[in-house]
């Protein structure tokens, strides 16, 4: 106050006037006394400056040029090259944090993270958003605004095959929000729409089914576009369980041409990948395969090595329907290579299911057996419930084929435990609804 006033030539008295007395103003430029939000912005206005700048010492302009950055890095993750849009991101990092900017701070580390979780970075992409989420907790910040970063280190979990603890942070934050008043229909949407996911891997499909319908209940008071292609697919998800194949196509539809629209390519690569199982659950093979092979090379030239290798899988479950066992192993054997269970448990146990029919098709019993054990283990340590049912089915009869009675009835009986009630030996009570 002191420096700005005397750079203006202004007395203490032109500061107070009308409101407060000069001599007011003299006990706050000493520190004696400490002003009210009130009596700061009537000091401001008569500074000829901001709000923020007096209170923090920084140039407004400084703030808004870094958010005019960060758009444009957000830009650049959405259309270009990932690695481009994190050097830019680390460069902003670097002056929100030299400029004291939570907010601004706390944007460019979830950017940063996301650009992380595109590559496959898992612990790169986690440790950005705990430090984002951090930030904001210093900063005093209220939980809506924490939303995007905790629900980037759900995804993080999510990827790396740890349902459960995804669900918990995604569920805590809802209760959290809900439970307190804290009516944010955009933050509320972002954790409905991402806790779909990890409930349709554990099986847990009535909860998917509600998260989506609460969701689409809060769609027409959320304004981003990107969000709404989101939660469109997110229900077509719990679609596709349903068998209401025509209707996840028509949500999918809608999502995807969203994305174009917003030339967010990730996302439009996800819409493809999406339809394409879509249309091997409805035995429209080479569609399937289109769709798949579009998807597959998007993300394959954005560098997206974990989600491509997730496509792959589908991919190769198509290519094995079509009898092109060969092309199948061999796309396979390459994603094993990249995928570990720390990154894409449950997509590296399709990896071994497929294997697994394969081997079963070629008479190596012994080969199919090696790799629905290993799939089976992956699947357990994920909790993928829905998952693991199917595949003990699947372990079971060829283990009764190869006169293993015992064998498969033990087979037959996990499968059945895992099935049954989905999602209410693993899950705590279902987040409350908004009020």
């Amino acid at each position: 106050m002191h420096r700005l006033r005397t750079e203006r030539g202004l007395t203490q008295r032109d500061v107070a006037e009308p409101a407060y007395s000069a001599a007011y103003i003299s006990t706050v430029e000493s520190g004696k006394a400490q002003p009210s939000e009130k009596a700061l912005r009537h000091i401001a206005q008569r500074l000829g400056t901001s709000y923020e700048e007096l209170v923090s010492g920084r140039p407004a302009h400084l703030a808004s040029q870094l958010r005019m950055r960060l758009t444009e890095a957000q830009r650049t993750l959405a259309t270009g090259d990932p690695a481009d849009a994190a050097v830019g991101y680390t460069q902003l990092v670097r002056e929100a944090e030299e400029l004291g900017l939570a907010d601004e701070l706390a944007a460019a580390l979830v950017g940063r993270g996301q650009c992380a979780l595109e590559n496959g970075q898992l612990d790169q992409a986690r440790a950005d958003f705990e430090r984002a989420e951090a930030s904001l907790v210093r900063a005093g910040t209220a939980l809506p605004r924490r939303v995007p970063a905790i629900r980037g280190r759900a995804l993080t979990h999510l990827m790396a095959g740890e349902l459960r603890y995804a669900c918990y942070l995604l569920e805590s934050t809802l209760d959290e929000l809900n439970t307190s008043g804290l009516h944010d229909p955009q933050a509320l949407v972002l954790l409905y729409t991402a806790v779909i996911s990890p409930y349709m891997d554990m099986g847990a499909h009535t909860r998917a089914v509600q998260a989506a319908e609460l969701a689409l209940a809060l769609a027409p008071e959320v304004s981003d576009p990107a969000l709404i292609a989101r939660l469109h697919r997110g229900v077509a998800r719990t679609l596709i369980a349903e068998g209401r194949t025509a209707e996840a196509d028509a949500a999918l539809a809608r999502a995807a041409e969203s994305y174009e629209q917003l030339h967010i390519r990730t996302e439009l690569a996800h819409c493809h990948w999406m339809r394409g199982y879509v249309q091997a659950q409805a035995g429209a093979l080479e569609a399937a395969e289109a769709a798949l092979r579009t998807a597959y090379d998007m993300l394959s030239a954005r560098r997206a090595a974990l989600y491509a290798h997730q496509v792959a899988v589908e991919l190769a479950a198509v290519l094995h329907r079509q009898g092109r066992d060969d092309e199948a192993e061999a796309l396979l054997r390459d994603v094993l290579a990249g995928l570990r269970s720390a990154r894409g448990a449950v997509h590296e146990a399709g990896a071994h299911r497929v294997l697994g029919l394969i081997a079963e098709r070629r008479g190596d019993t012994s080969g199919a057996e090696a790799h629905y054990t290993g799939a089976m283990g992956l699947l357990e340590q994920a909790g993928a419930t829905g998952d693991l049912a199917d595949l003990c089915l699947l372990f079971g009869d060829l283990l009764r084929r190869t006169g293993k009675a015992e064998a498969a009835l033990d087979t037959y009986r996990a499968g059945l435990s895992h099935q049954a009630k989905p999602g209410t030996t693993t899950l705590g009570p279902a987040p409350a609804p908004p009020f």
